[in-house]
């Protein structure tokens, strides 16, 4: 089967890079596209933006590049779209808790026909065609509660829960989705699916019961749980718990915690460190006592001792200095405010949430980031006694290094729009030209 891919040319705020290119899960998001696609395509078609589909008589797969879904997802899809032998289009209901709660929130992408919402990921039994019959997916979510509240703090909601999908899809239009695919519907995911396998697979839990009394250990800490690369330091007075998948050639001294992570390749994480819930890019250091919780770091970044994230999304190559702090709770119970798929200013739907750094960027030591502000790639922001905190979205244009005679040292190597070229025939492969011509 042939899937079509239709490029998005927007940029992320505040990565200014495209969702394709930005990390979920520790992969590119192109990758998982592919990789979850690659058991029912064998060709493939990139589409610039204002180019019109080719008419193919054969069965297509058409989606938008920055959709995330998992497996489960696009494997019921086409089991009803193919089942149904017409066009077919995924929709969402607005009562469905996961989609409504946190795939819709500051989303652009999503159409509306009624009650309800159209994501572009189609099917062509015949080939692409103009129109398509919604077809209503449901992602099965169940509740899981993840945080509480001191009643002398908020009396209206005391226990916090996220609608947690056992097949799950969404449009990565903010830095809030990123947050959303990697933990909500990414690691809290998987320990769903690890619960509910060990409820209906007694012999799940049997082999499960046995490798842990076979390696000493307790049942979260066995290799059956543990998913350890090769050429790996791990000092055995760190505690790992499962679900958690590391990476190789990964070093991690003693001391450190780690519940349900995904640890990318080449990390080093030092003594005392804290990681629950979080996704590790490749290359990343965490010196002694830094503590991530529900974080997503991407590839090559670094976070100095004595530093707290909650709910934070960081880019790659970025540095954030020691004794730095994420908040992620206004005191006052006014909503969360983030930037949406346009840039603007709009409820996040998270009574909690983390803020968020680009890519290639510098903070300083003893920095306090309010929620859901957001520091663009490139900016560099130096610590002084004028300024530690952090209580708006920090641009390009107010990096501290340009105040300096050596800002050049610091190159800016994520600008904010693209120059997008002229939109020919010449992108596509010549034998679909061909095709098309005739």
């Amino acid at each position: 089967m042939l899937k079509i891919i239709l490029q998005d040319p927007r940029y992320i705020t505040p990565f200014n890079e495209r969702a394709r290119d930005l990390r979920i899960q520790n992969k590119p998001l192109w990758l998982i596209q592919r990789d979850v696609l690659s058991p029912y395509t064998d060709q493939e078609l990139e589409i610039p933006p204002g180019i019109e589909i080719p008419r193919f008589n054969e069965p297509c797969l058409v989606y938008r590049d920055n959709l995330y879904f998992d497996p489960a997802f696009i494997k019921s899809f086409l089991t009803v779209a193919q089942r149904s032998k017409e066009p077919c289009q995924v929709a969402f209901s607005k009562n469905d808790p996961a989609f409504r709660e946190h795939a819709l929130p500051l989303s652009t992408s999503y159409v509306t026909q009624g009650d309800l919402y159209l994501a572009d990921l189609w099917y062509f039994p015949d080939g692409y065609v103009d129109e398509a019959k919604p077809v209503l997916i449901d992602m099965m979510s169940q509740e899981v509660g993840y945080y509480h509240v001191p009643p002398y703090i908020s009396f209206s909601q005391n226990d916090l829960v996220f609608q947690v999908p056992i097949r799950s899809m969404l449009a990565i239009d903010s830095w809030v989705h990123i947050f959303i695919a990697d933990v909500v519907f990414g690691l809290f995911k998987r320990g769903l699916r690890f619960e509910e396998h060990l409820k209906v697979d007694p012999l799940y839990k049997l082999r499960i019961l046995s490798k842990a009394v076979f390696e000493g250990k307790q049942v979260l800490e066995c290799s059956e749980l543990v998913k350890i690369g090769r050429n790996c330091t791990i000092d055995p007075r760190a505690v790992i718990h499962g679900p958690t998948t590391i990476g190789d050639n990964v070093t991690i001294n003693a001391g450190a915690v780690i519940e349900n992570c995904i640890i990318g390749d080449n990390v080093n994480i030092s003594q005392d460190c804290q990681l629950m819930l979080s996704v590790i890019g490749d290359g990343s250091f965490l010196p002694f006592r830094s503590s991530l919780f529900m974080s997503t770091f991407m590839d090559n970044s670094m976070v100095a001792q004595n530093t707290c994230l909650q709910m934070v999304v960081v880019g790659r190559n970025s540095f954030i200095g020691a004794g730095s702090t994420f908040t992620d709770f206004n005191l006052l119970p006014t909503p969360i405010r983030a930037r949406d798929g346009d840039g603007e200013l709009d409820v996040a739907n998270r009574p909690v949430l983390g803020g968020c750094v680009g890519h290639n960027c510098r903070i300083g030591s003893g920095m306090i980031i309010f929620p859901a502000r957001t520091i663009e790639s490139d900016v560099v922001l130096f610590a002084s006694k004028d300024r530690r905190v952090i209580d708006r979205d920090f641009h390009y244009e107010d990096s501290d290094h340009h105040r300096l005679s050596f800002a050049g040292l610091h190159a800016r190597l994520y600008p904010r729009s693209e120059s997008l070229e002229s939109t020919t025939w010449e992108f596509l492969p010549e034998e679909i030209v061909q095709n098309v011509n005739q």
